[in-house]
Parts: structure tokens; C-alpha cells; sequence
């Protein structure tokens, strides 16, 4: 199983399909909600370089926004 991490929001669209099409492919994974935990949204901003939402860190690999099919590719799914 892949570590997969996910830098979202509550209230962002784009955040809540990945997250919906992950539990669909049974994929384990971290939600890190970066509206009310500061430390990781700079985390989010210095891995991905920019402020926005939703992103994958898939085994150190950044995704940026909901790109299924480098997320499927990436998870060999």
C-alpha cells in the first residue's frame, strides 16, 4: 500500500472528488485539512511550491489538483 497524503480544504469541490474517488479505488489515506492547520499549509506551499487545493503526495511525488490519471498511473490503478 502507498503512502498517500492529501493537502485539502473543507469547503473546496475539487478537494472533495479526489478524496471520493480515492475511498472508491480502496485507497488508504491522510486527509490534512491546511484551512486550520497552519504548519501544514507551508508544509503544502514547500513541497508544492503554490497555495492551492487539492494536493497528492503519493510516496514523495506531488500531484497537483485532481489529475486522475497521474493518480491512477502513480498507484497502479
Amino acid at each position: 500500500m502507498k503512502n498517500v497524503k492529501v493537502y485539502s480544504t473543507p469547503t473546496c469541490p475539487w478537494c472533495i472528488k479526489v478524496k471520493q474517488f480515492l475511498k472508491d479505488n480502496n485507497v488508504n489515506f491522510e486527509n490534512v485539512d491546511v484551512a486550520s492547520n497552519q504548519q501544514a499549509a507551508e508544509e503544502m506551499v514547500e513541497k508544492s511550491g503554490q497555495m492551492g487545493v487539492p494536493v497528492l503526495d503519493i510516496e514523495g511525488e506531488i500531484i497537483l489538483g485532481f489529475d486522475k490519471d497521474k493518480i491512477k498511473t502513480k498507484l497502479g490503478i
